[in-house]
């Protein structure tokens, strides 16, 4: 299922500033039927985007991440231009890792025409999408891989990260909360994450701006323990703060 209509993302955006949405004022702002808005909202719900509830659909629980359909769908638009501000940062000749996440592929395919790169990554999409660059090498963790979204996590995943040291990470999150925790659902990927941030020389942070409206239950790291942090556009001021206090190097791709 492809969430890729603009009606869909309209919906999406009302229920995250409202909280949920209700079928018959869906359909007077479309003007549409409400069996077509019924229909959108089944849609969205089989993603795991938004909840059905009578006559509406509300925001689904924080404790559940959305499908990787779904993330790879939201937001295309915003994680290109982050992607292509984060390959900027990155030259060529460098070592680097990326972990899991539909931000940090679209990274790996801004990636390609790059020259010379050692990737260590433990996401099968990453390392099929640069192992058709002759001039890259690509590394993959072992270990568990999770069916849903080609991660490898695990123990074995995070031994295997912490046998190196490299010249910058690209980590995607879950979510970022306003006093800059970065926030995953998995703990397991969560420990992967960890080691990477731990044995990379530049952290590079790619998040989209839906990542501040969203929450999850484990914490990552902190917004000051990365070197850059680069999404479409950063609304709150609090982390605006944080960036400036802690000196990261904050890029809004959208703006401008």
């Amino acid at each position: 299922m492809r969430l890729l209509s603009d009606r869909h993302q309209k919906i999406i955006a009302q229920a995250r500033h409202g909280g949920g949405v209700r079928v018959e004022a869906l359909a007077r702002q479309f003007q549409v039927s409400e069996q077509t808005i019924r229909k959108d909202l089944h849609d969205i719900c089989e993603a795991g985007v938004l909840r059905r509830i009578h006559g509406g659909a509300v925001l689904a629980g924080s404790i559940e991440n959305l499908d990787y359909e779904a993330r790879h769908h939201l937001a295309q638009g915003e994680k290109n231009l982050i992607a292509a501000a984060a390959a900027r940062i990155i030259p060529d000749q460098c070592s680097l890792f990326i972990n899991i996440g539909t931000t940090t592929e679209a990274v790996a395919r801004a990636l390609t025409d790059h020259k010379n790169l050692l990737v260590i990554t433990n996401n099968i999409n990453v390392a099929n999408i640069l192992r058709h660059s002759p001039l890259n090498e690509v590394i993959i963790a072992g270990g568990k891989v999770r069916h849903a979204d080609g991660g490898v996590v695990g123990e074995a995943a995070v031994d295997f990260i912490n046998q190196f040291k490299v010249d910058y990470a690209v980590i995607g999150v879950s979510a970022i909360d306003e006093d800059g925790s970065l926030l995953d659902f998995d703990l397991r990927e969560v420990k992967v994450a960890q080691a990477i941030i731990a044995n990379a020389k530049h952290v590079i942070l790619v998040a989209d701006s839906m990542k501040f409206e969203r929450s999850a239950p484990v914490r990552i790291a902190h917004l000051s323990q990365v070197g850059s942090f680069i999404t479409d556009r950063l609304a709150p001021e609090p982390l605006r703060l944080v960036c400036q206090n802690a000196g990261v190097h904050l890029i809004e791709a959208g703006i401008g």
